[in-house]
């Protein structure tokens, strides 16, 4: 416990809301008004500006809230997702100890020109799959490395 509580166990919206509360007090210039986490992430404020006012978590938090892949967990996604794990032990503990072979991936977020973007996005909905299979081969000079 610190002297805002256990923020480790709040939800991620209430977390942010708090950093952003703490940033505003901490960073950037005092007279300036100040917005709500909720305003920050439907702003159009660079990351930069939002560091500079808020400070980098914050800025990085309003990152999280802006991604729409990354929808936050409802309290029912937590109750479902613990009631699966309770009604399903012998999957739980067999995942916990499986080993995983095939090649590791990570995300990587890079600029893409819109025209090639397209041209994958029209090959279906693999088209992840065939833009790794390009940059694959164009790096090792086959489908198998």
């Amino acid at each position: 416990m610190n002297e805002i509580g256990d923020i480790d166990r709040l939800p991620f919206a209430e977390y942010a809301s708090l950093m952003a509360e703490i940033g505003a007090k901490k960073y950037g210039n005092p007279n300036t008004p100040k917005l709500s986490f909720q305003e920050l992430v439907s702003s159009d404020m660079t990351f930069l500006e939002i560091e500079a006012e808020y400070g980098e978590e914050t800025a990085i938090n309003v990152g999280i809230g802006r991604d729409p892949n990354c929808p936050e967990w409802t309290t029912e996604d937590f109750v479902r997702a613990r009631q699966w794990m309770e009604d399903n032990p012998e999957t739980v503990q067999k995942l916990r100890n499986a080993t995983f072979n095939w090649p590791a991936k990570e995300w990587a977020y890079i600029p893409i020109d819109y025209d090639i973007l397209d041209h994958l996005r029209a090959g279906g909905p693999d088209w992840h799959k065939c833009l790794n299979d390009t940059l694959r081969k164009a790096v090792f000079g086959s489908g198998d490395a």
